[in-house]
């Protein structure tokens, strides 16, 4: 990856960062390795909630755990139009949103049966391209390809702010600052990178970057000191993040593939008690879904390996499963322009394949699973939703 020595800001953020130790990344995944390697044979993994996610996921393997009984139910409230983004609720097993490029947001409720179409979100004049959460689910944020921010009430559905962006240009992903949800970052179609303070409407100052191409996605890690945006050139940029100020300072860029489009981005502190270093998960249009490592606190990369998809063009997403796994391995989740929705065990050598979903008609652009992993919805490029329901064993 590419160091931007040219940047004052970032060569003394990086000579304080080394005068410390090689980073928290690295410090992290030791940390993670050390308590694992105390536990006898056969103990859950390193965290808090391991034992709640025995209870959730079962005492199976991967293939078991993740097979699907088939649909719990469709939403068709947006045929004709792509859903490029479906997303449950934080911590929640039952709510569901989706956006559109009819221009509207959709928020669901999948209990009591059956499952209903809460609101539909209006405001926005062009397409609705991504959207994310709060921390506390009280309110949504989306980015609209007419070139506005909207700040939404999920109670009421009401919007809150429209703030337009500072370049004028069309907004195309978007992402809360996890520890200050009063901060969120967008991504725009002039190549820049914006943080937004969403009580004033106003750019945080410090807090715009440039890449090389449209930014079509965005990440931060759990602590949100560092940021992950892919633009459509095929390059990852890293930055990091000021927790006081909202600053940005460019760190490291990497080039997946000159000219094949980034268009997901997932960061996970650690997957699985074999692999407990920090990783990303990126969809570019490579015909593959690829699996790196991040190495330091600068947001370095490192491919680990990559899993046979169908992406050519369009803008497909991909998640880790949201239980940290205390089997042996662990599983993420993608779309795919072949119309399934595939699952794959990230460290097994051979036979990665864990399951694969059938039932979309076009183009699967986005998968979201529910905090225990009991319901799985996906969005395709048709404007079909559907949530898929695990086995109960």
């Amino acid at each position: 990856m590419e160091d931007f020595e040219d940047d004052p800001r970032a060569l003394g953020a990086r000579g304080h960062r080394r005068s410390v130790s090689r980073g928290s990344y690295q410090l992290q995944a030791q940390m993670n390795r050390a308590v694992y390697e105390d536990r006898p044979p056969g103990s859950v993994v390193p965290t808090s909630a391991a034992e709640a996610s025995r209870a959730m996921a079962g005492d199976t393997s991967l293939s078991e755990n993740y097979a699907f009984a088939g649909m719990y139910h469709v939403f068709d409230q947006h045929v004709d139009e792509a859903v490029p983004r479906v997303r449950f609720a934080n911590d929640d097993r039952h709510r569901l949103a989706c956006c559109s490029l009819d221009g509207s947001i959709s928020l669901c409720q999948l209990v009591p049966a059956p499952p209903t179409v809460l609101r539909v979100l209006r405001g926005h004049t062009r397409g609705v391209s991504d959207f994310a959460w709060s921390l506390s689910n009280d309110i949504l944020v989306s980015t609209s390809l007419d070139a506005t921010m909207r700040i939404w009430a999920s109670e009421d559905g009401r919007c809150i702010r429209e703030i337009p962006d500072p370049d004028g240009a069309e907004l195309l992903c978007c992402t809360f600052q996890p520890v200050n949800n009063n901060l969120t970052v967008v991504g725009n179609a002039k190549h820049n990178v914006h943080v937004m303070n969403i009580s004033t409407g106003k750019k945080v100052k410090g807090g715009s970057s440039k890449l090389t191409g449209r930014v079509l996605a965005l990440s931060f890690d759990a602590p949100g000191r560092l940021l992950w945006a892919g633009d459509d050139r095929g390059s990852v940029f890293s930055f990091l993040f000021d927790m006081a100020t909202g600053k940005l300072t460019k760190a490291k860029r990497l080039v997946v593939h000159e000219g094949s489009p980034v268009t997901s981005i997932s960061a996970r502190s650690w997957v699985s008690r074999e692999a407990r270093d920090p990783s990303l998960l990126i969809n570019a249009c490579l015909n593959k879904l690829l699996l790196y490592r991040v190495v330091d606190n600068e947001g370095t990369l490192q491919l680990k390996r990559s899993f046979p998809i169908e992406q050519g063009s369009h803008p497909v997403r991909s998640i880790f499963c949201p239980l940290m796994s205390f089997r042996q391995g662990a599983c993420v989740v993608t779309g795919s322009e072949d119309m399934c929705v595939h699952f794959f065990d990230v460290e097994r050598a051979a036979k990665a394949a864990v399951n694969k979903l059938q039932g979309h008609s076009a183009p699967v652009l986005d998968v979201s699973f529910n905090c225990d992993e009991s319901l799985l919805a996906s969005s395709d490029a048709s404007g079909m939703v559907i949530v898929w329901r695990r086995e109960q064993k």
